[in-house]
């Protein structure tokens, strides 16, 4: 079993999503932030780097302006060191950054994803970790989620997280918490990622199971 060459990406864990315009819901925020912490902690502890990534918007954006106090980065990432920090525009902390060839430079394999928001930039930055060929992790207790409505519909924050993190699991990331995530840290070890064909296959065992008469 190789052991994995680990990078610890914090995506925009910034005041927007704390005290701003943009409150996560799903998981709690107080949640998330503290395992955020402790994710970088434990990083750093096990020399693994850190990256900060900053989204920021023009100054006449309702939300992330530029220089707001909404903008800047919460001090559970500014208490803390880190060894490389990006500013973005973009849902993908690869579009427009050095992300792509700092991970090169580094010998990077591994991707574990933190931060906000799961269905907007974690995903987005996992989709294109994963066609650049990386492994991506994505500890599901350090991000959280908001609720949607639009002229498709209605859905909760917990709703939105929970789908997303499944469907992550199914072929993009291992989806684990902070805890399983140390383990595996200190433990020199993988976490494991599902498929699709699976998932999918146990799904319909349990729709099946479910849909049976008594």
């Amino acid at each position: 079993m190789t052991t994995p060459r680990r990078a610890l990406i914090v995506i925009d864990v910034q005041n927007e999503y704390v005290t701003g315009d943009l409150p996560i819901e799903y998981p709690p925020v107080e949640t998330s932030l503290a395992n955020i912490g402790r994710a970088i902690d434990a990083a750093h502890a096990a020399s693994v780097p850190v990256i900060v990534v900053q989204n920021l918007a023009p100054a006449t954006s309702p939300i992330f302006a530029t220089g707001s106090e909404g903008a800047a980065l919460h001090a559970v990432v500014t208490s803390r060191g880190y060894d490389h920090q990006i500013t973005k525009s973009l849902p993908s902390a690869f579009a427009g950054t050095d992300l792509a060839d700092w991970l090169t430079q580094h010998q990077i394999d591994t991707l574990t994803v933190t931060g906000y928001m799961t269905h907007n930039c974690d995903a987005s930055t996992i989709n294109h970790a994963v066609h650049a060929g990386l492994s991506v992790e994505f500890l599901h207790d350090a991000t959280g989620s908001v609720p949607y409505e639009n002229s498709a519909g209605f859905a909760s924050a917990g709703d939105i997280h929970r789908v997303f993190c499944v469907v992550l699991q199914s072929r993009f990331a291992a989806v684990a918490s902070t805890d399983q995530w140390i383990d595996a840290l200190y433990g020199g070890k993988p976490l494991g990622r599902g498929s699709i064909y699976a998932s999918n296959q146990k799904a319909r065992i349990t729709q099946a199971s479910v849909a049976a008469p008594s």
